[in-house]
């Protein structure tokens, strides 16, 4: 694409100069007008009445490339936008065609003489071109689409006016795929919107249905258990284990619903860390010894005062110990350590286990997510115990992290909590 820049002795005189200042002002409100409108369809109608403004012509309009139909397509125009919108332009056989193909500025200025000359669109709409001016709409070398003016009210189009016409075609390309940009990011947090609300209805409804089934099987297995004895006290065993084991999924699928909506209640009192870290343990301690693995308690004596809900607080150090458990090999290690920096008290949780890649150490505290496939892991679960300790501690006024040096290295959770001041 090129173009002379250079102006004559006529358009350097005194009005030449007042008129290129005068352009030059209005491209530069051009330039803040277009990097600060992000919606589509006001920008490009912006991009034509500017253009018809600053090169005092009767008409301007848009026509962007559609791949998928290897034609140009009206986006915009001061004539009739709705009616030539439904008519495309072919890349052969047009003017504006021929200025997307070849990537150059053309003018001309007796357009019913040029071959080129597309006269569909004049005589859908009722529109005689005379006079043309039209230039190539790049995005980093590749050419996106045409504008064009048509049919100057004084005289001929110039090489000036081509100039000025590049320019603003230039910052309409950025400001179009900047727009084109964020309609697309707009679409996909909607898409992510809506598959979030989805996966919030399903939670709700899956741990409601479930609760129900779930009672009758937990209260006949329990009585076929206490009941029975031999082989039948066995297999109800099995179906009673099984059914805790679903009964706990549910709980967790409507503990990490409540958090998404906001809405899971947490009531607090004083108590001691020590005394959750304590419960925690007591929990998972027979599960850890099954495995043959040692759990330590590093805790202080003097009690560390905290304000928490008891119950809530406890399934989240719950949660962390059985993760370490059942990502631990058997005959490992766990260590459970609990001190007191400045008004915090921190409590971590460290194994011997299977580690966490450095790129996961974050999504681990997503909902759903496993650092395993879900089609090959060995480990149970679905990956809500972590999101649901996150927001837990969170509501606690609290933090919590992971740290790995890797796979095969073990890792460190810790969960950090205000000390209560009262």
């Amino acid at each position: 694409m090129s173009f002379q820049t250079g102006f004559s002795k006529k358009e350097m005189s005194s009005s030449g100069l007042q008129r290129m200042v005068s352009q030059l002002a209005r491209l530069c409100e051009i330039s803040v007008t277009l990097n600060s409108t992000l919606e589509l369809k006001p920008l490009l109608q912006f991009i034509i009445a500017t253009a018809t403004e600053v090169l005092d012509c009767e008409a301007a309009s848009i026509m962007l490339y559609d791949e998928q139909r290897g034609e140009l397509l009206f986006t915009a125009s001061t004539t009739e936008p709705e009616k030539i919108a439904q008519i495309p332009v072919p890349l052969e056989g047009s003017i504006a065609g021929t200025i997307f193909r070849e990537n150059r500025i053309l003018i001309i200025n007796e357009v019913e003489k040029d071959p080129r000359h597309f006269s569909q669109v004049g005589e859908e709409i009722n529109f005689q071109p005379r006079s043309l001016v039209g230039v190539p709409m790049l995005i980093q070398d590749n050419v996106t689409g045409v504008i064009e003016a048509l049919n100057k009210k004084e005289g001929q189009f110039t090489q000036e006016d081509a100039y000025l016409l590049s320019i603003i075609a230039a910052q309409a390309a950025v400001a179009i795929n900047n727009a084109r940009l964020h309609e697309a990011l707009q679409h996909a947090y909607q898409e992510l919107s809506r598959v979030d609300k989805i996966k919030s209805d399903f939670m709700a409804i899956a741990s409601h249905e479930l609760r129900t089934p779930l009672s009758v099987i937990l209260g006949y297995a329990t009585f076929l258990k206490e009941d029975t004895s031999g082989k039948a006290s066995e297999h109800a065993k099995m179906v009673l284990n099984s059914a805790l084991k679903l009964h706990s999924l549910v709980e967790e699928m409507t503990n990490m619903n409540l958090l998404r909506l906001g809405s899971l209640d947490v009531k607090t009192s004083r108590t001691s860390i020590q005394k959750i870290v304590r419960a925690a343990y007591e929990k998972t301690v027979s599960t850890a010894q099954a495995k043959g693995q040692q759990i330590t308690l590093d805790i202080p004596v003097d009690p560390i005062p905290i304000s928490a809900d008891t119950p809530k607080l406890e399934l989240v150090f719950t949660n962390l110990l059985n993760n370490a458990i059942r990502f631990t090999p058997a005959g490992g290690s766990i260590a459970v350590q609990v001190r007191a920096k400045n008004r915090e008290v921190w409590v971590r949780i460290t194994d011997d286990g299977i580690g966490i890649p450095a790129n996961e150490l974050e999504k681990i505290f997503q909902e759903f997510y496993q650092v395993e496939d879900h089609m090959t892991r060995r480990v149970g679960g679905m990956g809500l115990g972590l999101a649901i300790a996150k927001g837990v501690v969170e509501l606690h006024g609290g933090r919590i992290w992971a740290e790995s040096d890797g796979p095969g290295k073990g890792a460190t959770f810790t969960v950090v909590l205000p000390i209560s001041q009262d």
